[in-house]
């Protein structure tokens, strides 16, 4: 059971849990990212887990040089995929989404082509659902947890 203030992840938002009533078995969360909404969630709901710890994290960073692409037999098929994938609630999935959606575009760029939107559409999307995760778990800001990822990966590549 949480209580008050544990922050948990509903579905895919990191939210926080702003009341715990015992009475009628809810919960009310607060999105960190939308503090203007609140959600109110029976105990027994299984679309709440409490966050991943530190070590998993830096579990998930180390393997990300290793993430397989997202495989495509056919274009067509590419936004259902990336849809499977976010729905599946795992970070290596998130991840995917990131490289794959990263590499196509900046393939796309080079051959002188304008950036898929869909493609960065999943990319923005997948990296808000992980970075948001990540940053409140490692005590930093968005952008100071993409960076740090980034600067991670970086290393692990010039190691190799």
């Amino acid at each position: 059971m949480y209580k008050i203030n544990d922050v948990v992840v509903y579905i895919r938002d990191v939210c926080k849990i702003s009341d715990v009533d015992n009475k009628s078995k809810y919960y009310t969360l607060i999105p960190i990212n939308d503090k203007s909404l609140t959600i109110k969630i029976p105990f027994n709901n299984d679309k709440v887990r409490g966050l991943i710890t530190k070590k998993e994290v830096e579990a998930i960073i180390k393997k990300i040089p290793q993430i397989e692409l997202i495989d495509f037999n056919n274009d067509k098929m590419v936004e259902r995929e990336y849809k499977k994938l976010l729905h599946s609630n795992e970070h290596e999935n998130l991840i995917k989404i990131i490289k794959t959606t990263y590499l196509r575009n900046q393939d796309r760029i080079n051959q002188n082509k304008k950036a898929s939107e869909k493609d960065s559409s999943f990319f923005n999307i997948a990296e808000k659902l992980l970075y948001n995760e990540f940053a409140v778990v490692l005590g930093k800001t968005y952008d100071e947890t993409k960076n740090f990822v980034i600067n991670e990966v970086n290393k692990m590549n010039n190691k190799k």
